[in-house]
């Protein structure tokens, strides 16, 4: 399919595989999508900016990666801002079109059905998008489907207005004719409020006027303020509805002073913030900001897992806001014929940005055209021959950071055992990104792509948490060698079904293994050497400190921490005993308040077959200043202390410290020893040791 792709200060259509359907989503054939001329233009310019501009301009984000580089080393560092710079960068979040396919879960909508959808991230410039349902709405009948593609951006208008809570009789001042400013000028005649427009364009100010404005102001010709308190009796306007895009704090300054005692100013555009205590302070201004279009907006359960917010309590979500926006556009209360958009096919989408950003008469809005007839297909996959047949061709699904700042780095480190031959994302367009950053020739969104490809040796399994079992599943039917990035699973029924495959003996079992990198780590086999000469038991402490993570993060779904990466630590416990575990206890803090949960907060006591007590101690309520993972091992009077991976001591064994430079948890061995093991046909983590670390975690989760 087309989509718009942001590469380097310039929009280029570009082909990209087709996305996926998921659950919980409404997959969208594009018929319109409308360009925003704020957002998407400041996104270009950012584009073009340097590194080094850049890191002037954001000196916190420079801290952030320096602290990095210190942690991980700068190849890694380097490697996650190429990935970003390089990559392309989709754009848009405005469009309507024709549901052609909904994922598991959707109630709302059916195929044929005509609708418009919002949101970054989603509603892409592309043939196809792939939406969640709380951010997509049904159209009324006849729609102009070109007007309603405007959705979010009358969503953005609609929720300003309703902050601002103008009644009839009132003044308002939209304070910037934009797109959104000429919208909200409309919505307030439609509420009965007396609107003065300001700008400092004429022309946008002449379509203010036609499109309901009773004042009009130059603010560069015509002193605004004494001409609104003129206008209102020498009050000041009621409400200030800033819908400019700035870098400047002069204009929120002049807007400040042309407000009534008590009055408000809603941010619904862009300023700058340097703002003046006396614009404020001795008039009791209410300073509001205007959430893009509504309740619900930046709240992952509402727009991605699709919970409503109840109707009684929370009357005009973003949802509603959108759905609203196109009702009276639909019914003609709203009019964009004075704005006088474009239509640009999507083909000519590098045409479409340049007519908002240059020439005297700026256009105020384009919108994007799309082929009403495009077939959801992919095209085929040139399945690549001449390969080197020594080689571990690997296809790796899921472009996370992880797995381009850690694995694929470290495969191509293994020139001599790998080939990195596909990456599979449910984003074509992620997949393509990363292809093209990696030098990679093969790019999909369709797993059945990877798993029905003869060359495809290795997956390597890098997606969420909650797809581990999904593709490994998958896998093992097509009799796939598999690599899953920790954890193998995240619910007891899923790890019912892999053993009945992993202990099926009339059945062949390809290559599989689990992302436990810790095991192959320096470390650890420096103290396993010592551990293997024991006669007694072990006794092991282990202390993570995994540092908080706010409760909406993605990282405490499916299953949570413990599953996801506690896990770590139960199966280096595994490696240190190699024995089956006896019992299994833990204890979980009692958190007063509600900042810290007790679900990643837990002390997991282990005690296995061969006497072996090992204490693992996982919280996220520790400092920062300490370490994050630590470990004693103890046993016939000799004791190894290990710090974070960097550092090693023994006492009562004839061995000098052994540190190292930076953090060292065995990735690049782990990598390894898999090519390894595929080449001698082992496995280099027993399965009845990969079943054992899962009952573990899921017992104590």
């Amino acid at each position: 399919m087309i989509q718009a792709i942001i590469r380097k200060g310039k929009v280029l259509p570009e082909e990209v595989p087709l996305p996926a359907v998921e659950d919980g989503t409404v997959l969208i054939r594009v018929y319109y999508s409308a360009v925003s001329p704020g957002t998407e233009i400041s996104s270009i310019k950012g584009s073009k900016t340097s590194i080094l501009k850049t890191a002037i301009r954001q000196p916190e984000k420079v801290t952030k990666y320096l602290n990095k580089i210190k942690t991980n080393g700068l190849q890694k560092i380097y490697n996650e801002i190429k990935s970003v710079t390089d990559g392309g960068m989709p754009t848009g979040y405005s469009v309507s079109g024709e549901v052609i396919a909904i994922g598991k879960g959707v109630t709302k909508f059916a195929v044929g059905e005509k609708v418009a959808a919002a949101g970054g991230g989603f509603a892409y410039h592309a043939e196809f998008v792939v939406v969640p349902e709380n951010l997509v709405i049904k159209i009324p009948i006849d729609s102009d489907m070109a007007e309603v593609s405007t959705v979010a951006i009358g969503g953005i208008a609609l929720h300003g207005v309703r902050r601002s809570n103008l009644s009839l009789g009132e003044y308002g001042v939209v304070f910037g004719t934009g797109l959104i400013g000429i919208l909200t000028v409309q919505l307030l005649k439609l509420s009965g409020v007396k609107v003065i427009a300001i700008d400092i364009d004429d022309n946008r100010l002449e379509i203010a006027k036609s499109s309901g404005a009773d004042y009009t102001l130059n603010s560069t010709t015509q002193d605004a303020v004494r001409v609104v308190n003129n206008l209102t009796g020498g009050h000041g306007c009621d409400a200030v509805l800033f819908t400019a895009a700035t870098d400047s704090s002069e204009p929120l300054s002049l807007a400040f002073n042309m407000i009534r005692k008590k009055g408000k100013l809603v941010l619904v555009g862009v300023s700058g913030m340097d703002l003046k205590r006396e614009d404020i302070y001795t008039k009791e201004i209410d300073f509001m900001i205007s959430s893009s279009y509504g309740p619900g907006r930046y709240d992952k359960s509402y727009e991605e897992k699709n919970i409503d917010y109840p109707y009684p309590y929370v009357r005009w979500t973003e949802n509603r806001n959108m759905e609203e926006y196109c009702r009276l556009v639909a019914t003609g209360k709203l009019n964009l014929k004075p704005v006088n958009y474009k239509l640009f096919k999507i083909s000519e989408v590098e045409s479409a940005y340049e007519s908002l950003s240059s020439g005297e008469k700026k256009e105020l809005l384009v919108i994007l055209e799309y082929n009403k007839d495009s077939k959801y297909e992919n095209k085929s996959i040139n399945i690549s021959s001449n390969l080197n047949s020594s080689l571990i061709n690997v296809a790796m699904v899921g472009t996370g950071s992880f797995a381009q700042n850690m694995h694929i780095p470290n495969i191509k480190k293994l020139k001599d055992k790998y080939n990195l031959y596909a990456v599979a994302s449910r984003s074509g367009q992620r997949a393509k990104s990363v292809s093209e950053t990696f030098g990679i020739k093969i790019y999909t969104s369709d797993y059945e792509k990877i798993l029905n490809d003869p060359n495809v040796d290795l997956i390597l399994i890098c997606n969420r948490h909650g797809l581990h079992f999904e593709y490994a599943h998958k896998a093992l039917l097509a009799n796939k060698n598999i690599f899953i990035e920790k954890p193998l699973c995240t619910t007891t029924d899923q790890l019912e079904v892999l053993k009945r495959i992993f202990f099926n003996k009339e059945s062949r079992l390809p290559f599989i293994t689990v992302g436990y990198n810790r095991r192959y780590s320096e470390y650890a086999l420096r103290i396993k050497e010592e551990t293997m000469k024991r006669i007694d038991p072990l006794f092991i402490t282990y202390r993570m400190n995994a540092g908080y993570v706010p409760k909406d993060s993605w990282i405490h779904e499916d299953g949570g921490r413990i599953i996801g990466e506690a896990c770590h630590i139960v199966d280096l416990m595994n490696f240190l005993t190699e024995s089956k575990v006896l019992t299994i206890g833990y204890e979980s803090i009692n958190p007063v308040t509600e900042n810290y949960t007790s679900a990643d907060n837990k002390s997991i006591l282990l005690r296995y077959e061969d006497g072996s007590v090992c204490n693992i101690h996982y919280f996220s309520n520790g400092s920062k200043d300490l370490s994050k993972e630590y470990m004693e091992v103890h046993f016939d009077g000799k004791s190894m202390v290990m710090n974070d991976y960097r550092h090693i001591e023994y006492s009562g064994i004839p061995c000098k410290p052994y540190s190292t430079p930076k953090i060292e948890k065995g990735h690049l061995e782990e990598i390894k020893i898999v090519a390894d093991s595929i080449a001698e046909n082992r496995l280099p983590i027993q399965l009845w040791d990969l079943v054992q670390t899962s009952e573990i975690t899921l017992s104590v989760n």
